[in-house]
């Protein structure tokens, strides 16, 4: 990440050199504070400047360029990808463009790419050392070393001392597996760079291959000393230690990779294993519980496990974990014979000669079962790749937010920095609602509006004005007391009223008496006394046909049913289902009759993805967007929705253009779904 962040920062600097000659100063100051934004790591508002540069002048290059750049520190690499394209149509000569896209193309590890991109950035400047190093990289990892090797040598000529580079040769050589070569250049680079921890630790593990193990702890012990903070240095230290019987030193390195690395199911299993070793089985369950919890597929840790799990005479979990091992590898005899002796321990003899049995069985025919393996088994496997169940994995994401970004980060400002590494839950963005207080959102410059309500505003029969909002605030006692008052001003009137028959008055009365149900509609809402709010907006409704009284009517039957919940009331399937339609029927009487209201749609998909029609709520999410192709909580919930059926890729394009319209938890939840 660190090499990332320097790569990016030249590419700023070279970019800074270059100003567009006709841009206005409008976007010259935007784009100024946008690339300060970038500069200062607030990635997810320098998107937000770049946004409005484009929407002014779209057939400028460098603004996609600079959105590319932060969406790429957002880790949105298919955003990136799309706005360098754009950069590019916009401007063919633009090289950082190129190398951009050569970057995201190696993230995404599509090498080729990458190399071509790389290549033609290089016919722009051709002994650019950070383009060459670069295409060097994705030609080792198509493994076409020699061309790889071409590229490093180059540079090697003109700087014969550079550690950096002798340090990339000696690694590309490992990976040809031209060993002893490859230790000699890294040794050279420790000659040159001795204070440089990744330099020593690569020594180390060259050394380790070739069984050198004093050699290799020594050069390991020098980087971690070096102040490395790789968990990989401990745990192979901690392997090494091992080796030695060392158990002690083994023990303290594996509990600080555990430390600097607590994702990793690789550490947790190591530690697992020794701690097995010395007979601490209660803790060596402990981390194998932990590995499994960070890498269920692992069948390895399974097997550990079940054989913890029988040392502490845990009969029943250790067939559990033998059971979980025989479903995916059904041809693994131990495991039908220790299923057995667990299943003898509970004393369920026959179920133990059941497995026995069928190990036997499988003993007998293997030849035959490994010829069928080759045939269907593994045909099958590759021709039909397991499905993952989204309904699950949406719950694992939601149960592991607490723990899963549990990193330190640098930055207060939770839009500031690698925001795709804080936290956001897998839930959808709420309704937009009316109301008289709305927060203002300081990363989305956007507002929320729609001409009905400019006309009710601008009539000015409520005491102030209506605003739309994701964003309610809560009230203070004060602000609560203020709307009683008003309730009990605007209850004297409709006493009043009622003495007449108002069904009788003119269309003009009708409306004026309409108006004031509708703004003690409003107060009662605000006091969250939803069941008068609805009852005032229906009698609001019989008075004069407004299709903001049907949006607010709809909008407060859900947050009454929210409320029922919430207090434990029971509610039969039968008042759900009513009072769903009720709601779909209010929004659907909106969009009949103004069908450019996005927000009814959009809140209506919201209303069918609580009824689990997510087909339907896709459509509506759609309409939604159709309407206003900047409604970024549309976006956001078809793109959960999207990722929900298993449209992974459809889900997150539609995450990407979330993130880009403002919404920042997007990038949270792209980085765990792609």
């Amino acid at each position: 990440m660190k090499r990332l962040k320097q790569i990016f920062a030249t590419l700023l600097l070279l970019l800074s050199i270059a100003q567009v000659a006709d841009a206005q100063m409008n976007t010259d100051r935007l784009t100024a504070i946008g690339r300060n934004a970038l500069y200062f790591e607030d990635y997810v508002v320098s998107i937000q400047y770049f946004n409005q540069v484009i929407k002014l002048k779209p057939y400028l290059a460098e603004p996609y360029l600079y959105r590319a750049i932060a969406k790429t520190q957002l880790g949105d690499l298919n955003g990136a990808e799309l706005d360098c394209n754009r950069a590019l149509q916009n401007s063919p000569f633009l090289v950082g463009a190129y190398y951009t896209r050569g970057f995201v193309y190696k993230l995404m590890k599509e090498y080729a790419k990458a190399e071509a991109d790389f290549t033609e950035a290089l016919n722009f400047v051709p002994e650019n050392k950070t383009y060459l190093m670069l295409r060097a990289d994705v030609r080792s990892l198509q493994q076409h070393y020699d061309a790889a090797l071409e590229d490093i040598d180059f540079l090697i000529r003109k700087e014969p001392e550079g550690a950096s580079l002798l340090f990339e040769k000696g690694v590309i050589l490992l990976q040809k597996k031209d060993t002893l070569d490859a230790l000699d250049y890294i040794q050279q680079a420790v000659k040159h760079d001795s204070q440089n921890a990744s330099y020593w630790s690569a020594k180390g593990v060259v050394n380790s291959m070739l069984g050198r193990e004093d050699e290799a702890l020594f050069d390991i012990t020098q980087s971690i000393n070096l102040g490395s903070t790789w968990a990989g240095d401990f745990i192979n230290r901690g392997i090494l230690y091992y080796k030695k019987h060392n158990f002690r030193s083994a023990m303290a390195d594996y509990d600080k990779a555990v430390e600097l690395s607590p994702r990793d199911a690789h550490v947790y299993y190591n530690r697992g294993i020794l701690r097995e070793e010395l007979g601490d089985y209660n803790r060596a369950l402990e981390d194998f519980d932990q590995a499994l919890y960070l890498d269920p597929e692992n069948t390895e840790i399974h097997y550990q496990r079940g054989i913890t799990n029988m040392q502490l005479r845990q009969w029943a979990d250790a067939e559990a974990d033998f059971e979980a091992l025989i479903q995916k590898y059904p041809y693994f005899l131990p495991s039908y014979y220790l299923a057995a002796q667990a299943k003898t321990e509970l004393g369920n003899k026959k179920g133990a000669f059941v497995y026995r049995q069928k190990a036997a069985d499988l003993e007998k025919n293997k030849e035959k079962i490994q010829a069928q393996q080759v045939n269907t088994d593994v045909q099958n496997a590759d021709a039909q790749p397991q499905k993952k169940d989204r309904r699950r994995e949406f719950s694992n994401h939601a149960a592991q937010n607490q723990g899963e970004m549990e990193q330190t980060d640098k930055y207060a400002n939770i839009t500031r920095g690698a925001v795709q590494r804080k936290d956001a839950d897998v839930v959808n963005q709420p309704n937009i609602v009316l109301s008289y207080y709305a927060q203002r959102d300081p990363i989305r410059h956007k507002p929320y509006f729609h001409y009905l309500t400019d006309d009710i505003n601008r009539e000015a029969y409520l005491p102030s004005p209506l605003h739309f909002t994701i964003q309610e605030i809560a009230l203070t006692a004060e602000m609560v007391n203020r709307h009683f008052a008003e309730i009990s001003k605007l209850t004297t009137t409709i006493e009043q009223l009622r003495q007449e028959d108002l069904l009788q008055k003119s269309p003009k009365e009708k409306e004026q008496a309409s108006h004031i149900f509708f703004a003690r509609a409003i107060e009662f809402a605000l006091v969250q006394d939803y069941s008068s709010a609805i009852e005032d907006a229906s009698y609001s409704l019989l008075l004069a046909d407004n299709p903001i009284v049907y949006f607010c009517r709809a909008n407060w039957r859900y947050k009454l049913l929210e409320y029922q919940r919430s207090a434990g009331e029971e509610i039969t399937k039968e008042y759900l289902k009513l009072e769903f339609e009720m709601i779909l029927r209010d929004y659907d009487q909106v969009i009949l009759n103004h069908p450019d209201f996005a927000f009814a749609a959009y809140n209506k998909a919201n209303m069918l993805c609580a009824q689990k029609d997510f087909r339907a709520a896709i459509d509506y999410y759609s309409m939604a967007i159709e309407r206003d192709p900047e409604l970024a909580e549309a976006y956001f919930n078809r793109g959960l929705t999207y990722i929900y059926i298993d449209e992974t890729k459809k889900g997150l394009e539609d995450l990407s253009k979330a993130g880009e319209l403002g919404i920042y938890q997007a990038y949270n939840l792209m980085a765990k779904f792609q």
